[in-house]
């Protein structure tokens, strides 16, 4: 089932990026980040309410909390950084680049998630990376 969901998630992240892109035209990144945010925020507080689950809330443990707090930086960091580039740069040619972060969570999860190293793995690593620079250059 989780390809199903990843699959979906790679459909919706592209909608992101061109529906971004007609949305930042005139304005700041910054600003189409800080909408975009709280949209994001409404939306899942809603499924978190109408599914139940905001009873779970109480059983996070401090762990829990740092370190969705640091997912959550990090993922402000990396959707300001987003719409800066589309603020100037082709969504055809951000998004590749945006997706080196496919590499580099792979990475991330070899050595502090201790994740198994195959070498389908790599190879698909290494694929997205030349394609990253071939359209970079």
């Amino acid at each position: 089932m989780w390809k199903y969901y990843a699959l979906l998630s790679a459909l919706f992240a592209a909608l992101t990026a061109v529906l971004a892109k007609v949305g930042v035209g005139g304005i700041g990144g910054n600003v189409a980040t800080a909408v975009r945010t709280a949209v994001v925020l409404a939306l899942a507080w809603a499924i978190v309410i109408v599914g139940g689950q905001w009873r779970e809330i109480g059983t996070l443990s401090q762990r829990h909390w740092f370190f969705l707090i640091l997912s959550g930086l990090a993922t402000g960091g990396s959707w300001l950084f987003y719409f800066k580039a589309l603020e100037t740069g082709e969504v055809a040619k951000v998004a590749p680049l945006d997706k080196l972060s496919v590499v580099l969570t792979m990475l991330l999860a070899f050595v502090f998630l201790r994740e198994t190293v195959e070498v389908k793995t790599l190879v698909g690593g290494l694929l997205i990376t030349l394609g990253a620079i071939i359209i970079a250059w």
